[in-house]
């Protein structure tokens, strides 16, 4: 056996086949082994002596193994490099489709979609529509410690929060439009994609929209009050919020005095936020606590300028963090956003919601605006709304229009198209419905025979008074879904001859046929009141606030300072 350069240690062993496994065995050695030429030579008579033609060879044969090892060491290499990179690859897409597999997805539409699509711009675009929704839902450990009691535990869920997130189509600009939870509306016939449960009709609170068909029912039910399509639902609970809000850091409200929403005497209830004058970080169960905060912001309407307000601090921080551009920081968000949101399976992956939020990032934040829908209080009971006769049907229309919601932005050149010619007056089934009860009072005799007489003098000779009552605040004219554009261009039609305004005309699922609904707002007389349309201004007493506003204060309530 020969022996190491090191006192007490043996010759390495070489390893076998080495060259077959890509590297060589020669890189171990510390000196050149016995019998190489490198050591004492065996044979006495030629120490000392070197032999030319064996030390030629001997520096042949180390510069070719030189070069053989430095070539297995970069193939070696080379592979590594490979099998390194397929294995963030596939790292990669198992941590893409484990992101997947936390969303939750549902149908867009509980089979009662009524608004058609708008067209395209020149440019090919089209307007972006979302509805937000906050779910009350206590059916879940987390949800039930964040807010309820356990008499809630098994309920029919709310949609408590209800937004509307319209972004034009050149992406310029974004309106977000709330409807208070207790909007009284017509609720359409919903079916429950999860149990198969068919729910009738009906009108009441728009909140319940949720419990009748999950949230595509929301969405039915929004399209048919505004005629907009809407292409997408989003929803979230109360541990979906707290979670949400943790992951973007926090964001930045105002109170203008100190407030502590806690229950009062016969006002029960409360989110329980605390907070001292002036602006605070709010993140977790306190952000939270101000998206649920109702008595001490004094309604439900202060309520949805407080959501307002925080929504657009956290734009304005993700913005501020290069949320949309830092792809760190955007794999921290969709591991939160995955676990927390429920969507429309139109989006239900996380390359489509990356493709949403990218969308939305190019829009400044003073040409973001946001406001409560006009309302009038609910004859019915005072503590409900209704849509404000005119007013609501404007915003509505300018919301179809893709119009922004900022006056000083609004188009002033550009009819829009009016789609094909309508049809021959005299050719037209049209059906009157008295509707003039809606505001409370006993509803005018005889009114739907009256219009109908109306209308025959312009020359819809085939109009037709209907025996079944209705129920509207402002007189509509609806046509049928299925008539697409020449429904519409024959209801704008009837709506000209009476002089009403074009937001009064409205596709519906639940007609037939044309239907004229003549209103509360149309009680008595031959001519349509035209002045009630045009001095309503769709903004005014809507609490709308703008995204550039970064010192917004919300107003206490007195009894909830402290």
């Amino acid at each position: 056996m020969g022996r190491s350069s090191a006192s007490g240690e043996g010759t390495r062993p070489r390893v076998r086949h080495a060259g077959q496994l890509g590297w060589d065995d020669g890189l171990y050695d510390d000196e050149p082994s016995a019998g190489s030429g490198g050591g004492r030579d065996s044979r006495a008579g030629d120490r000392g002596r070197p032999d030319p033609g064996r030390a030629g060879r001997r520096r042949g044969q180390s510069h070719r193994h030189g070069r053989r090892g430095k070539r297995r060491i970069l193939r070696w290499i080379a592979w590594v490099l490979v099998l390194a990179i397929l294995g963030a690859g596939a790292a990669g897409y198992l941590w893409y489709e484990h992101l997947n597999s936390n969303l939750r997805k549902g149908h867009r539409s509980a089979g009662n979609s009524a608004a058609k699509k708008a067209a395209p711009n020149a440019a090919g675009q089209t307007p972006l529509n979302i509805l937000l929704i906050g779910s009350d839902s206590r059916n879940s450990k987390e949800n039930l410690k964040l807010g309820g009691s356990k008499e809630s535990v098994g309920a029919k869920p709310l949609a408590d929060v209800q937004m509307l997130l319209h972004v034009s189509a050149d992406r310029k600009n974004a309106s977000v439009v709330s409807i208070p939870r207790d909007t009284r509306v017509d609720i359409p016939k919903c079916v429950d994609p999860d149990t198969g449960h068919e729910s009738p009709a009906t009108n009441t609170l728009i909140n319940e929209s949720l419990g009748r068909g999950g949230p595509g029912c929301t969405l039915d039910t929004w399209e048919q009050l505004t005629g907009v399509y809407i292409d997408h639902w989003v929803m979230v609970d109360f541990a979906g919020v707290v979670a949400m809000a943790d992951a973007v850091g926090g964001a930045d409200v105002c109170v203008k005095d100190n407030v502590y929403d806690i229950p009062k005497p016969k006002v029960p209830g409360g989110s329980y936020l605390k907070l001292t004058e002036g602006t605070h970080k709010v993140k977790g169960k306190q952000a939270l606590q101000w998206l649920r905060t109702r008595h001490a912001f004094e309604s439900d309407i202060g309520r949805a300028k407080a959501q307002h307000m925080y929504l657009n601090s956290v734009i304005r921080e993700l913005k501020n963090q290069n949320a949309f551009t830092d792809t760190g920081r955007l794999m921290d968000l969709a591991e939160t956003a995955t676990k927390s949101l429920q969507v429309s399976e139109e989006i239900g992956s996380v390359k489509k919601l990356f493709d949403l939020g990218m969308q939305l990032k190019g829009v400044p934040m003073d040409k973001i605006n946001m406001l409560t829908m006009p309302r009038i209080q609910d004859p019915e009971d005072d503590n409900h709304v209704l849509p404000k006769p005119v007013a609501a049907d404007k915003l509505w229309a300018l919301l179809r229009d893709d119009e922004s919601l900022d006056p000083k932005d609004r188009k002033t050149s550009g009819k829009k198209d009016k789609g094909p010619a309508a049809a021959a007056p005299a050719s037209l089934d049209v059906t009157v419905v008295n509707g003039t009860g809606a505001d409370g009072q006993v509803p005018t005799g005889g009114r739907a025979t009256g219009v109908q007489d109306i209308l025959r003098s312009e020359g819809f000779t085939k109009a037709t008074a209907s025996t079944v009552p209705g129920s509207a605040l402002t007189t509509t004219v609806t046509y049928p879904k299925d008539s697409g554009a020449q429904g519409k261009s024959d209801a704008l039609s009837i709506a000209e001859a009476l002089g009403m305004p074009t937001s009064a005309v409205k596709v519906s699922t639940d007609v037939e046929t044309l239907t004229l609904t003549v209103g509360s707002d149309w009680r008595t007389g031959q001519t349509y009141p035209k002045k009630a349309a045009d001095d309503d201004d769709p903004l005014e007493g809507t609490e709308a606030v703008n995204g550039s506003e970064q010192d917004a204060c919300m107003d206490v309530y007195w009894p909830y300072r402290f």
